[in-house]
């Protein structure tokens, strides 16, 4: 009825419960549910965008990290800890 991914199962569930207490409240109506969890980008210009602000993003943290750390074991080593 559904794959073996927790994401997939549970709206499945959760359909099958609700249209179950749909009949035995002798309702004619159904209850119908999806999952798409991840969204599907058909464009190639969007996947291009993401990759490079997300390429981008990560180039500044690697820019920024190192001289945080260098800064902290400075103060390490001023204030002489262990």
């Amino acid at each position: 009825m559904c794959s073996a991914e927790p994401i997939n199962c549970f709206p499945v569930l959760v359909n099958i419960l609700s249209n179950t207490f749909l009949r035995l409240l002798n309702s004619t109506a159904r209850i119908r549910i999806w999952s798409e969890p991840l969204y599907n980008m058909q464009t190639p210009e969007v996947k291009n965008n993401i990759f490079f602000f997300c390429l981008s993003y990560m180039l500044f943290l690697a820019a920024g990290l190192p001289p945080h750390f260098a800064v902290s074991s400075m103060e390490d080593y001023k204030v002489k800890s262990v």
